[in-house]
């Protein structure tokens, strides 16, 4: 149980991470949807392209376009966030563990 207690915040820190990675990796997604002749397999763009396409796609099956725009990436951002903020905000269930 002490081992426990002393990697909570190293756990803390790699979970805010991820979350922040993930949501600034949908939010460029959301931007480049402005963009549709940008090839997201091409140049750079895989690193924003990979971990996020799967996800979406498995979210596209559920919710279809709203008038021709995937909003997908946008769903995402939200149920990050609120993720964020359970586990890990001012009030989250891990912080109020920590601290």
């Amino acid at each position: 149980m002490p081992l426990l207690m002393k990697s909570l915040p190293t756990l803390h820190f790699l979970m805010g991470f991820f979350i922040g990675s993930l949501t600034l990796a949908f939010l460029l997604r959301i931007i480049l949807t402005w963009y549709p002749k940008v090839d997201l397999r091409n140049g750079l763009w895989p690193i924003i392209f990979l971990p996020t396409e799967p996800v979406l796609v498995a979210t596209r099956k559920i919710v279809a376009p709203i008038g021709g725009v995937d909003v997908t990436p946008i769903i995402w951002v939200g149920l990050l966030s609120l993720f964020r903020e359970l586990f890990l905000g001012q009030q989250g269930l891990l912080t109020q563990i920590i601290f």
